[in-house]
């Protein structure tokens, strides 16, 4: 151990970086301050509190997910060199950069009185100087997972290979088309994927408008941005990914030994888009447009090779350029990422609304329901049903004007997990696709990132809010008959209380909202649009 741990550090030193004290140079939270993490019992009666008289199972189920939650909040272990606490993946004793980044996406609706969007500054404060930053990292010593570090020095490769099925081994990244970058990476291709932070900075953004925040996050997302750029994009323009995007996946023993990957492409295009808005936001006007054009032209590149027109949908790339036959949750990533055009688009959610493709009795199936390797209780992503892959959906098809079609797989989703939770008691990984049941396998009381649905999509959907913290706006769309609302609802720094009563034999309605600060309201009910200015500590009773 002292052996390899000497190796280590002369292989770091070799490469201009200093163990531990070179990492984080680019966020400027450099220490952690200890304070008492929160607690569910004393915590909850500052949280936001559902009202939803039609199905009270919702508001359970939605409680559940957050006592579930904070027992996976965490202070940083001592001499760690994590700095803020968090919220873990609850699937080991490690944290996990994609899973974390979908862990902030239903947390910022508990800021600021839990761990959210703080727990990415633990991946930030371990970023090396070379940008990179490791996927998984140990949250008792702080330290990445040790498999992920290219402890040799070597060219870029996969530690644990393409197809997990056929046993874990290395493989060797070929480059086509360009040098191999130099210098050799610090890790290794298994843990450069998933760049999604941007999209949780941005996702958080909209919540609590918290401008300070996008400053200090800046200089580590555009270094890893171009560190990704510069170690796994192929010659091709694409870039690669192994297993670890999706573990037993039927595509990735196609995409061995540097293959390029629909989703790890289409996400560094969402990666570029989210700088641009967050340049734009913090007064970054040139680098902003300097990358939104990289954005269009990596777009431009997906869509010339990516896309096939014959199937009308996207797929994954072999080291050769020849389109991996396997229909997956991947190619959805492009409506997120504004890569599809129009007429891809509406293709894409054709394929979402097609009962012998990915419109499974729980929405969304990660592999086709008519690919040889689809299973119907899930197999992992084989099949199942993932609150991360389905949340990407859902925005995706919002973004693309697909409103309808976004709130329908939402609510699908919401339903069924809601229903097992009825049965079981609890709130699981992934879902099977065909069965109102657990995936198989599946890790129970998950939250975890399965805390999505019962928590954000409960509150989007269901009680009907959607936020914009950049011009102080709240929408409300109410769909239920029945008293429906959110006590203690934050957003943009103020607290807020909505409650629509039922509906009476006229269909009126009485609303009551208040506010500790000033705010837009825009309410929406029964096909009918009205903008409210709700003042300060000054309660407001409407009836509509």
């Amino acid at each position: 151990m002292l052996r390899f741990a000497g190796l280590l550090l002369a292989v770091l030193a070799g490469l201009g970086l200093k163990a531990g004290a070179e990492q984080g140079r680019y966020f400027a939270k450099k220490s952690y301050e200890p304070h008492a993490l929160p607690v569910f019992e004393t915590t909850k009666n500052k949280l936001p509190s559902p009202i939803f008289d039609e199905d009270e199972s919702y508001v359970a189920c939605y409680w559940k997910a957050w006592e579930l939650g904070f027992k996976n909040f965490h202070e940083p272990a001592p001499n760690s060199g994590l700095v803020s606490q968090f919220i873990d993946a609850a699937f080991n004793q490690n944290i996990f950069l994609w899973d974390t980044c979908f862990l902030t996406m239903f947390c910022n609706y508990g800021h600021p009185h839990v761990p959210g969007i703080r727990s990415l500054d633990n991946f930030y404060a371990k970023q090396y100087a070379d940008g990179e930053i490791c996927r998984e990292i140990n949250r008792t010593t702080g330290k990445d997972y040790s498999s992920w570090v290219n402890a040799r020095h070597e060219p870029l490769f996969s530690r644990w290979g393409y197809d997990l099925h056929a046993g874990k081994k290395q493989v060797d990244i070929e480059f086509r088309r360009r040098k191999a970058p130099k210098p050799n990476p610090i890790l290794t291709l298994d843990t450069l994927n998933h760049p999604i932070f941007a999209w949780a900075e941005v996702e958080s953004y909209r919540i609590t408008g918290d401008v300070e925040r996008l400053r200090n996050i800046w200089e580590p997302l555009v270094r890893y941005y171009r560190a990704l750029q510069k170690y796994i994009r192929q010659g091709n323009g694409l870039y690669m990914t192994d297993w670890a995007s999706m573990d037993n996946s039927a595509r990735n023993p196609g995409l061995l030994g540097g293959g390029t990957a629909i989703d790890t492409s289409s996400e560094m295009v969402l990666f570029a888009r989210n700088l641009a808005e967050i340049g734009r936001e913090i007064g970054k006007a040139k680098p902003a447009e300097q990358f939104e054009k990289e954005a269009d032209e990596l777009a431009e590149i997906i869509n010339a090779k990516m896309w096939d027109p014959k199937n009308r949908f996207y797929y994954d790339l072999t080291l050769s350029e020849e389109r991996i036959p396997v229909k997956t949750i991947a190619g959805f990533w492009t409506l997120l990422a504004g890569v599809a055009s129009d007429d891809q688009a509406k293709a894409l959610a054709a394929e979402l609304d097609n009962p012998k493709t990915f419109k499974t009795l729980h929405r969304v199936p990660t592999l086709a329901a008519d690919e040889k390797s689809f299973s119907p209780m899930g197999d992992y992503w084989c099949g199942a049903s993932w609150a991360p892959t389905n949340v990407m959906v859902v925005r995706g098809l919002e973004r693309c004007g697909y409103d309808e079609l976004a709130r329908e797989i939402a609510l699908n989703h919401l339903d069924n997990v809601v229903e097992v939770f009825k049965q079981t008691g609890t709130i699981w990984e992934n879902y099977a696709p065909q069965k109102l049941a657990p995936g198989r396998p599946a890790k129970r009381d998950f939250v975890g990132w399965s805390g999505i649905a019962p928590i954000a999509l409960l509150l989007e959907y269901k009680i009907g809010l959607r936020p914009n913290a950049n011009n102080n706006t709240l929408t409300w769309r109410i769909t239920s008959d029945k008293r429906v609302g959110v006590e203690r609802y934050w957003f943009a720094g103020k607290t807020v209380s909505l409650l629509c009563g039922d509906a009476d034999n006229s269909s009126n309605r009485k609303i009551h909202i208040s506010s500790d600060a000033p705010f837009r309201l825009i309410l929406v009910l029964n096909g009918k649009t009205r903008t409210i200015e709700i003042p300060e500590d000054e309660p407001v009773e409407i009836e509509l």
